[in-house]
């Protein structure tokens, strides 16, 4: 797999989301799209991240973005968390990693000196016209979402 950079088309897919729709990357064409994705529903750090990117989301849409969270949980489990903690952006279910495979965020992880496969999260604004904008690997879980607010407005006036 050729490594995902930026200025390369984003790699499609559809995943089913925690309303009941199915959400396909290329049916959103002309509109900037935030990618974010996380590691597993109800965790700390995962929870914190998606109640900053429910925080935001106004300020995302007044830019004209549709923000959207991908974790290998199933669409059963995106519902609970988000009921959970009134969560807002939609969730899309990856539990067979298709969107996190094509996106190459699947990798060899290191915990405690174990190795192990795992998503390495991390987020990606793809541009309107269907390209990558921006690649940000969450290295630190708060403010990611403010981060990549703050970076939008600077890929849109390319």
């Amino acid at each position: 797999m050729t490594a995902l950079t930026v200025g390369l088309k984003a790699p499609d897919f559809a995943l089913p989301a925690d309303d009941g729709s199915t959400f396909r990357l290329s049916a959103h064409k002309g509109k900037p799209i935030v990618l974010y994705f996380y590691p597993q529903d109800d965790t700390d750090g995962c929870t914190l991240e998606n109640q900053e990117f429910t925080a935001l989301l106004p300020q995302f849409h007044a830019l004209g973005a549709i923000v959207v969270g991908i974790s290998p949980d199933t669409v059963e489990s995106h519902c609970r968390f988000r009921d959970k903690f009134t969560l807002r952006a939609p969730l899309l279910a990856d539990p067979d990693l298709v969107a996190v495979k094509a996106y190459d965020i699947w990798q060899l992880k290191k915990l405690y000196g174990v190795e192990y496969m795992g998503l390495v999260r991390t987020s990606f604004i793809i541009l309107a016209d269907g390209t990558i904008g921006g690649i940000y690997r969450a290295t630190r879980i708060r403010n990611h979402a403010a981060k990549l607010l703050e970076e939008l407005p600077k890929l849109l006036v390319k």
